[in-house]
């Protein structure tokens, strides 16, 4: 039924993944789907608060996801399960909805729990994603 599944994470936030992944991981193994694993490193927003950040910073802010995320993808992903993990800069929910729509996934799974202070951005975005998304969006709870 599935071809290609879109895991967003936030590497930061195990809790952003640790019941999320497994649940990709058997869904994809059960439907022979592709996994993609993305993480989002957030923008400024606004011109002037990038001013405050060393030149370069972006770029470097990526290398390190992309170096964290592999990272994390080897240590979390079993022997023989196939994945590909992506970075993107951006706005979390438009990124996540931006790739899954790139990549031709047809299913988002995403984990979304009670908010805590510092992760409380994590409930707006999943629920973004799940109102605006064209794929389906399965939400796992903490």
């Amino acid at each position: 039924m599935y071809k290609s599944i879109l895991l967003p994470i936030d590497i930061g936030h195990p809790s952003s993944w640790k019941k999320a992944l497994p649940m990709a991981l058997d869904l994809a193994k059960n439907h022979n789907a592709e996994l993609h694993v993305l993480n989002v490193v957030p923008n400024f927003g606004m011109s002037i608060v990038g001013g405050f950040f060393p030149e370069g910073f972006e770029k470097t802010a990526i290398e390190n996801a992309k170096e964290a995320l592999a990272k994390c993808l080897a240590e979390n992903i079993p022997n023989g399960a196939s994945s590909k993990g992506h970075v993107a800069l951006g706005n979390i929910y438009e990124e996540i909805i931006n790739a899954a729509n790139k990549l031709g996934c047809d299913l988002i799974i995403m984990a979304a729990h009670r908010p805590e202070l510092k992760d409380y951005l994590l409930g707006p975005n999943a629920a973004r994603v799940v109102r605006h998304a064209a794929q389906s969006v399965m939400v796992v709870r903490d």
